[in-house]
């Protein structure tokens, strides 16, 4: 799991930029980062930082579930009260193909 933007931001808040990778990572260590954060920052480039925007430029954030992931877990229908609309279910492959007024 990659960090977000606020645990970067609250791990680096008392930072004095400009600063390199070496001290954000102390100060991230000092302020009690969690793994994750530590991990991002380790994984940044070793040069000077003049501010935070670059830091956040340079690290990875978590992004989320992607497509497919989302996908699945729509197509599962876990909620109560869920319109069969809402959910991503491939449609009938004799319609799709055929069409839905086949003249019958």
């Amino acid at each position: 799991m990659a960090t977000t933007v606020e645990r970067l931001r609250t791990a680096l808040s008392e930072a004095d930029f400009p600063a390199d990778k070496s001290q954000l990572l102390r100060q991230a260590e000092h302020a009690e980062a969690d793994g994750a954060t530590l991990k991002a920052l380790r994984a940044i480039p070793p040069v000077v930082y003049s501010n935070l925007t670059e830091v956040k430029q340079s690290v990875s954030f978590d992004a989320g579930p992607d497509a497919s992931e989302e996908a699945a877990r729509r197509r599962l229908h876990d909620k109560p009260g869920l319109a069969q609309r809402e959910k991503d279910v491939p449609g009938h492959p004799i319609a799709d193909e055929l069409g839905e007024n086949r003249g019958s």
